[in-house]
Formats: C-alpha cells, sequence, structure tokens
C-alpha cells in the first residue's frame, strides 16, 4: 500500500482569525489538479484558493492533525536511496 501524499496548509490572512490560521495536514490527492475542497486530518473542510500551501513546517500546527495524520513507515519499509 502507497502512503498517501501528505501537504501542508494553512488558511490565508483574512479567511479566518490570526489565531485560528493553525498548519493542517491534508491528503493530496493523485494527479496535478487541485480539487475543489480538501479535507485536513482534523475535519476541517479546505475550500480552494482560502489555504497557501507550506514549503516546509512553520507557524503553530494542528493537534488534532498530528495526532491523526498517518505516521512514516519505518526505516526498514523505505526505498532504496530514500
Amino acid at each position: 500500500m502507497t502512503a498517501p501524499r501528505l501537504l501542508l496548509v494553512r488558511l490565508r490572512r483574512g479567511v479566518v482569525g490570526e489565531s485560528r490560521r493553525v498548519v493542517h495536514i491534508v491528503a493530496f490527492p493523485d494527479g496535478e489538479e487541485i480539487p475543489e475542497s480538501l479535507t485536513a486530518y482534523c475535519g476541517e473542510l479546505i475550500l480552494r484558493g482560502t489555504a497557501e500551501a507550506l514549503t516546509k513546517p512553520c507557524g503553530m500546527p494542528c493537534t488534532l492533525c498530528l495526532w491523526r495524520a498517518p505516521l512514516p513507515p519505518p526505516p526498514s519499509e523505505l526505498p532504496a536511496g530514500a
């Protein structure tokens, strides 16, 4: 089974108040097209255009997303050279 491709996203300024701009974890579907919405592991529905994708972890994480997101595979299951 292939692990889902995970993406870190944060709602844009003005969409929600600063205290709610936490970093969510979403499973990004296969393909290149961005879907109309993504659902974070915490259950937050994120509509296209309302969030920014982050290239690295930064900011306050959503603790429920951290709790529910899948763990990476153990090193013994990683492909060679990973």
